[in-house]
């Protein structure tokens, strides 16, 4: 299998030469990453700026080939499909990860992990984003991770991945034996409160500090939020295809009924 790696954290990140590593003993795994961290870049896209690309050798940890860019996440996978791999080097699957961090619930939307996977997912390739739902980044604490996403390639591979979507795996920081098992979840809410504090600089002037508290979820909720609570591998299908089906009719009764949309 050809797998295409990215990430948000950036090429020197531990999160993604672990997995590298471990893929690239089974698969042939292309890596273009951004050359510094990225987190919560969200989708964006470089357009104003010209987009630098380097080839690294030798090549990261035993992927065929490695490249690392200026550009955000995004970028780097729209890059790596349209500009930098040739017809051969194509990949089956795009893979980012692994964020050191959670990626869960309405924070999604912030994330420069999930939003590398979406890229994949809109130029029609299957893509999972991996995170680590913890703050450690010690190489060894990515491993398991790995190892993981490693056997759920082999576990999918005859299943017709979703069109328009994406994997959200979210994986508990804890040893193989503590974790509780896998659960297909949905997304919960926010995982913070928005709270900031306000403080004061050496120079009296005032700035703001984003210190939002952990928010709670009821236990047997079947969300990512509360499945990583209870030691289990979250994964959530997740959809770029944003339009509120269940809104059209009311919408257009209200606003266009009789076919009198010529209101204006």
């Amino acid at each position: 299998m050809k797998i295409l790696i990215s990430n948000d954290d950036g090429i020197a990140a531990n999160g993604i030469r672990v997995l590298t590593e471990r893929l690239s003993k089974y698969h042939e795994v292309y890596v273009v990453a951004p050359d510094r961290e990225r987190s919560a870049a969200g989708h964006s896209l470089t357009l104003h700026t010209p987009l630098r690309v380097e080839e690294i050798e030798p090549s990261m940890h035993g992927a065929k080939r490695t490249w690392v860019t200026t550009g955000t996440p995004g970028d780097c996978v729209k890059l790596a499909i349209n500009a930098i791999l040739s017809k051969d080097e194509m990949p089956d699957i795009v893979i980012s990860g692994i964020n050191h961090g959670p990626n869960l619930g309405s924070d999604i939307l912030y994330s420069g992990t999930v939003s590398c996977a979406l890229e994949g997912a809109m130029m029609g390739f299957p893509s999972v984003a991996v995170s680590l739902a913890s703050m450690e980044c010690e190489y060894e604490d990515f491993k398991f991770s790995a190892k993981f996403v490693n056997a759920l390639l082999e576990k999918m591979k005859n299943y017709p991945f979703p069109k328009r979507s994406i994997l959200n795996i979210n994986v508990p920081s804890l040893s193989a034996d503590d974790i509780a098992g896998v659960e297909i979840t949905e997304l919960g809410g926010k995982m913070f409160t928005n709270k900031y504090e306000k403080r004061i600089d050496p120079r009296g002037k005032i700035y703001y500090w984003m210190a939002g508290e952990l928010v709670t979820e009821p236990e047997d909720a079947k969300t990512d939020i509360a499945a990583v609570r209870n030691n289990k591998i979250s994964i959530t299908p997740v959809t770029f295809d944003m339009t509120n089906e269940n809104t059209i009719n009311s919408l257009a009764n209200e606003l266009c009924a009789g076919d009198k949309c010529n209101w204006i």
